[in-house]
């Protein structure tokens, strides 16, 4: 097990300080082997191309005068960043009300198809995102506690701000616990199942989005509105998953994952 990285020391060049100070973790610029700045989104997008996806939908705020100038994810993904291989939607979340109510909003776009959702500011291998999309029905990849801590790079103490999975004999997910705390994480062992928050729905982890409670952190919760389907007898695959998982949620996780990314080839 890898031991915590400290975020002490920590330096963004002016172009990150930049992402970082305007909340958009997926713009934050990395060096690519081509000598190119590219945002950290253009890495999810590729990784999504490869894994034999063509349509995705980006949650985005509403635009308005007082944002202060162009949406720089919308100003650079139609421009120069316009991928070639994916077609880009921009979803609007018109409040910042959680994940649920996020995935909620792309109602439309979604249709009657069904969908894969994950986080902007995290890194999923293609083979997990290619066995999403070959899924029968809904699904999520399931990670082992320490194999994820190991091959992520993630500290472990950010491990208790995860799901904890329960899964049943047939590998359907039974229930979710959503940042069960250090004490009940490390008392679930080293094997321990953990989601990333990346699901495979239909129109049912669409209405539970709908319909979910607001949690006790005063959010409209993803992980919550699958606890909803599940109760309403919606049986989440699980499929087993092994790391990296690049997080890129905290300023600290930065120079970490540059390292990482550096010689990735990227093409969206």
């Amino acid at each position: 097990m890898r031991e915590a990285h400290s975020g002490a020391g920590v330096a963004l060049t002016p172009a990150q300080e930049t992402a970082a100070a305007a909340g958009l973790k997926g713009m934050m610029p990395m060096l690519g082997p081509d000598g190119r700045l590219r945002p950290f989104l253009d890495y999810t997008l590729s990784q999504l191309a490869d894994a034999g996806y063509t349509r995705v939908g980006l949650i985005v705020a509403p635009e308005t005068a007082e944002a202060g100038g162009p949406d720089p994810l919308r100003q650079y993904y139609r421009g120069q960043g316009q991928p070639t291989r994916l077609s880009v939607s921009f979803v609007v979340q018109t409040e910042p009300r959680g994940t649920a109510d996020a995935v909620w909003a792309a109602a439309d776009f979604v249709g009657a198809s069904p969908f894969i959702v994950l986080n902007a500011d995290n890194l999923y291998g293609v083979d997990v995102l290619s066995a999403l999309r070959q899924a029968h029905g809904p699904a999520l990849p399931v990670y082992e506690r320490d194999q994820l801590v190991d091959s992520s790079s993630i500290p472990f103490e950010r491990v208790a701000a995860f799901a904890l999975l329960t899964l049943g004999a047939d590998d359907t997910l039974d229930d979710i616990v959503e940042k069960p705390g250090a004490a009940a994480m490390a008392a679930a062992g080293p094997k321990a199942l953990i989601s990333m928050n990346c699901w495979r729905g239909d129109r049912r982890l669409l209405d539970a989005c709908r319909d979910v409670e607001i949690s006790v952190r005063g959010e409209l919760e993803l992980p919550m509105a699958v606890r909803l389907a599940v109760q309403r007898g919606v049986r989440f695959k699980g499929l087993p998953a092994k790391g990296p998982v690049l997080d890129l949620s905290r300023r600290e996780d930065v120079g970490m994952v540059v390292d990482r990314l550096r010689g990735m080839q990227v093409q969206t």
